[in-house]
């Protein structure tokens, strides 16, 4: 499923390892050596980075949103989220 970040940015759910803030010296480190790798993705169209999207095949990718947001949709689009639902309402 594919999730928007912003600015007509969409990433795919199922690639993503984690979401970060963007505002912490260790996360800044990651993301220069990502630059200096040619692994980074820069989503923000210019904006202040608030977001560091992490994927399985290593790339980084940053966002403008706050990763709460990100999160949330995910959890939106996730149909895991709506399995786990139905296992929960079968229990019960």
């Amino acid at each position: 499923m594919f999730v928007h970040i912003g600015f007509g940015n969409y990433i795919n759910s199922d690639q993503v390892v984690s979401i970060s803030r963007a505002d912490s010296a260790p996360m800044k480190r990651m993301i220069s050596l990502a630059r200096e790798k040619q692994i980074l993705v820069d989503a923000t169209q210019g904006r202040k980075t608030k977001t560091v999207i992490t994927a399985m095949n290593g790339q980084m990718i940053l966002s403008a949103l706050m990763p709460e947001t990100i999160a949330q949709r995910m959890g939106d689009a996730s149909p895991r989220q709506e399995e786990r639902e139905a296992d929960e309402s079968d229990e019960g």
